[in-house]
């Protein structure tokens, strides 16, 4: 069994910052890449970053420069640092991962975007 827990999410301003962390364990032998996804109500789930083990990255247009992923591998943590938030970032963010034994992923945490 693998576990992803999530935290980080809530309300900000336009403009305000958020920290997502995403903290995997269980019977985890080999983590390739962890990524975030997001669901915004009546949209598809999408790709908002995504890191492999060795630190390579990539994002969607609609975040670059404002959205950094990072990972700490000892800690089997995926973090996902969002600047200059807009009211399009709402949704429901997702972490995934995909291991030697398939892919994984949590609950959801919910980033609302309002003044």
């Amino acid at each position: 069994q693998v576990q992803l827990v999530e935290s980080g999410g809530g309300l900000v301003q336009p403009g305000g910052s958020l920290r997502l962390s995403c903290a995997a364990s269980g019977s985890i032998f080999s983590i390739k890449t962890m990524g975030w996804y997001r669901q915004a109500p009546g949209k598809q789930r999408e790709l908002v970053a995504r890191i492999t083990t060795v630190g390579s990255t990539n994002y969607a247009d609609s975040v670059k420069g404002r959205f950094t992923i990072s990972r700490d591998n000892a800690k089997n943590t995926v973090y996902l640092q969002m600047n200059n938030l807009k009211p399009e970032d709402t949704a429901v963010y997702y972490c995934n991962i995909y291991t030697d034994s398939g892919g994984y992923w949590g609950q959801g945490t919910q980033v609302t975007v309002s003044s």
